[in-house]
């Protein structure tokens, strides 16, 4: 009763379930990467958040690129605001994902260095292309304390950095960039300011970055495995119930059969 198994309608069944089963499992385990670096980073996070902060010039120099190892790191800096080459970053939300811009601020240190620090959001102006509303920055000799971010490219944060913007504007938060347009020497990566916060809360400040939630892909691993396993029972149960069928089937024609003569 089983030979039926070996029809063509079941052998692409059978075939296509064991094709399922290892794609399924494979699916389960890439998930569960992803949850395990999802793990991970949050760990890196809090503890780049809890370290003390110690001076960006000892863990970042011009064109240094900001390894993972060191995203979020608490660090601070001393020096005096060059509003004259303040410029905004387009197309960046605020904590309740409002569009707007983030005001990046050279901020020139005591060797003629510069660290470039995100000061925060801001709102656009009646005219997108305009530049926006921005608060001084402060005056004289400041010192100020962030966390330590790597140059953005468009590979690394698919935004594109498009040509022909309006006059201070940019697209991507870069040192090699900045550095061209100051002519000067910039750190590698930038300082997102958390202290100190301004007076009137504008630049709106950077939340920190989410290091609690752990995100559905711990779910979703388990979800795929019970796929998985739910396939050669599946198969199983459909095997059962298509014998089960032709049992009745010859049953009922059997029956059939026998009536003529009964008669």
């Amino acid at each position: 009763m089983y030979r039926f198994v070996l029809t063509r309608q079941w052998v692409f069944l059978t075939l296509m379930a064991l094709a399922l089963i290892p794609a399924m499992i494979e699916l389960g385990f890439w998930q569960y990467h992803r949850h395990e670096h999802r793990v991970a980073q949050n760990q890196l996070i809090e503890a780049n958040l809890r370290a003390k902060p110690v001076p960006m010039t000892e863990v970042t120099s011009p064109g240094h690129r900001v390894p993972r190892a060191d995203f979020w790191r608490a660090v601070t800096a001393t020096g005096t605001y060059d509003t004259a080459h303040e410029v905004v970053v387009r197309m960046r939300t605020d904590n309740d994902d409002k569009v707007g811009f983030h005001v990046l601020t050279p901020l020139v240190l005591s060797d003629g260095r510069v660290v470039l620090v995100n000061r925060g959001w801001v709102p656009g102006a009646d005219d997108p292309r305009a530049y926006p509303p921005v608060p001084t920055a402060p005056t004289g000799e400041v010192t100020v304390t962030g966390r330590l971010k790597a140059d953005e490219t468009s590979g690394g944060s698919g935004i594109k950095d498009r040509k022909g913007l309006p006059d201070r504007q940019v697209m991507l938060i870069n040192s090699a960039q900045q550095a061209e347009y100051l002519g000067r020497t910039v750190l590698g990566g930038y300082l997102e300011l958390t202290a100190p916060a301004p007076s009137d809360g504008s630049p709106e400040p950077i939340a920190d970055p989410d290091h609690d939630s752990i995100g559905p892909h711990m779910a979703y691993a388990v979800q795929w495995w019970l796929f998985a396993a739910a396939v050669p029972v599946g198969w199983v149960v459909l095997v059962r119930r298509e014998k089960r069928e032709r049992q009745e089937e010859a049953a009922r024609a059997e029956a059939s059969r026998q009536e003529p003569a009964t008669a």
